[in-house]
């Protein structure tokens, strides 16, 4: 998918780049069926206090319910349309299975209108078709990984995101991630042949701060330019340096501090490579 450049009329619009919509389906509106409300937080949690910070304003969106687990096995599905999500940045595709139902599920990058997808076991070996690791051959690219049997995918679900399968053994496959992490999956967890659409959506350029407004991104204001009372490195006359180590707000260790509680040890005995 090409981006498109805008000229420049004003300082905002040099070297801005919008996405090119051309392989949307032309003239569709969403399924209502799939179709849910988003509640509008502002960072806020259930007491009214501001929980998370640089959340606010932007468009107004409906989630799009997508199914990420792929659990409709053995029932070919035609795609009906390819279509527009708010809510990421890859394109969705609108399925209807043969005994009537819809679902939405993440556009292969090339998946067409009018192409036949499955799952399940007896699935071909083709783009957009959703298998078990252990069905799938080594040095396949694949896309919505499950972490656990039928929990759903939850690794590569990015625009243009691929993810390699190096090897099997045992119980478990050796996948490589886009970060050049290497993880070890149960064999029993589903996966979608090929990589997602929209691969260009990392090249785009925003070019101002408004359209980051759009999105319900309020601005960020450097520590160091707050006054002391709100900042650990405000205060000082003009300029000045942060004195000491890097801090939150709330005067906690910024870089390199662990944060995680105990429950990541469980995962992480499966990384066989860590990406840094």
């Amino acid at each position: 998918m090409p981006l498109k450049k805008v000229n420049p009329t004003s300082p905002g619009r040099r070297g801005m780049t919008l996405q090119d919509f051309s392989d949307l389906t032309k003239n569709i509106v969403p399924e209502k069926s799939l179709l849910r409300p988003i509640k509008r937080t502002g960072g806020r949690n259930n007491l009214g206090r501001l929980t998370v910070r640089h959340i606010g304003g932007g468009h107004k969106r409906k989630y799009r319910v997508i199914d990420f687990r792929r659990d409709k096995h053995g029932i070919p599905a035609v795609v009906k349309s390819i279509e527009y999500d708010p809510n990421r940045n890859t394109r969705i595709l609108l399925l209807q299975y043969a005994d009537g139902e819809k679902r939405y599920i993440l556009a292969p990058l090339t998946v067409r209108v009018g192409d036949n997808l499955m799952s399940g076991p007896t699935a071909e070996l083709r783009d957009g078709n959703a298998l078990a690791l252990r069905n799938i051959p080594l040095g396949t690219m694949v896309h919505n990984v499950e972490l656990h049997p039928g929990r759903g995918g939850q690794m590569g679900r990015a625009a243009g995101t691929q993810i390699q399968i190096l090897a099997k053994e045992g119980k478990y496959c050796t996948l490589r991630l886009p970060s050049s992490e290497m993880r070890m999956v149960h064999l029993d967890c589903m996966a979608t042949i090929g990589q997602l659409s929209n691969p260009d959506a990392k090249n785009i350029s925003i070019g101002k701060a408004g359209r980051t407004r759009w999105m319900g991104i309020k601005p960020t204001v450097r520590g160091v330019a707050m006054n002391a009372v709100d900042h650990p490195h405000g205060g000082g006359e003009g300029k000045s340096p942060i004195g000491g180590k890097p801090q939150t707000p709330w005067g906690k260790p910024a870089m390199g501090y662990k944060t995680r509680r105990g429950k990541h040890k469980i995962s992480s005995k499966y990384i066989v490579k860590r990406r840094k």
